[in-house]
């Protein structure tokens, strides 16, 4: 039987390494270390990527492509550390059709598989919530499934105190409509994630995401009657 790639022990050593010497001096002298774990974090995300391809159509062409540099982008941060002390990458489904994405992050202690919308713009928020208005069921039968509540637990995301504007503060679905982000996560143990078959949880997570996000593409992607935006 084939052997799945998996995350190793090193992986998080190096990481919990660079968290102590988060420095330039120290990762020039470490950067045959850290190549080596990319390369295993690359294998990782190619074989994810080949799994997920089966269920799903991903425009990322390949495991090396999907992972996020490891080099911190300072200019705006008051944290001046140069570098991430977590794995990373992202999955973008292919077409206008497919919304959504989908994110690994892999970090001692914090280690969690996403998806969904960090960011709509307000065009696709306004689409979103006079949908969820118009009718919440469809969505509240999915956040409801038990392979949803058994994975994700809630539709999470950060919300408005308030009422969005141009909603009644007493819908139905106000619980729903408050909703800026639209994310699924499931976090897992650093026991879980070092275990030869974390791949193949990754995959299943990513999978189990499909009923809200395509519920979502046809959302942002079709008008009230049905038909395909141009």
């Amino acid at each position: 039987m084939k052997q799945l790639p998996q995350i190793p022990q090193s992986g998080f050593d190096f990481l919990n390494a660079l968290k102590l010497n988060n420095n330039r001096e120290w990762f020039n002298l470490h950067k045959a270390e850290f190549e080596k774990e990319q390369q295993h974090l690359q294998i990782f995300a190619e074989a994810l990527l080949q799994q997920m391809n089966i269920h799903d159509v991903i425009e990322t062409v390949s495991g090396k492509k999907s992972l996020y540099r490891i080099y911190r982008d300072t200019r705006f941060s008051t944290d001046k550390t140069p570098y991430k002390t977590h794995w990373s990458g992202s999955f973008k489904r292919a077409t206008k059709y497919r919304r959504g994405g989908y994110y690994f992050h892999i970090e001692p202690g914090n280690s969690f598989i996403g998806g969904g919308f960090f960011g709509p713009n307000p065009q696709d928020l306004k689409l979103i919530r006079e949908d969820i208005a118009f009718d919440p069921a469809p969505l509240r039968t999915i956040l409801n499934a038990p392979a949803f509540i058994s994975t994700f637990e809630t539709l999470k995301g950060e919300q408005l105190k308030t009422t969005p504007k141009g909603f009644d503060a007493d819908h139905e679905a106000i619980d729903l409509l408050r909703y800026k982000q639209f994310l699924l996560i499931k976090r897992f143990t650093d026991t879980e994630v070092l275990d030869p078959h974390f791949v193949e949880q990754a995959n299943s997570t990513f999978k189990n995401m499909r009923p809200f996000l395509d519920y979502m593409s046809e959302v942002l992607s079709t008008d009230v009657n049905g038909l395909a935006f141009e």
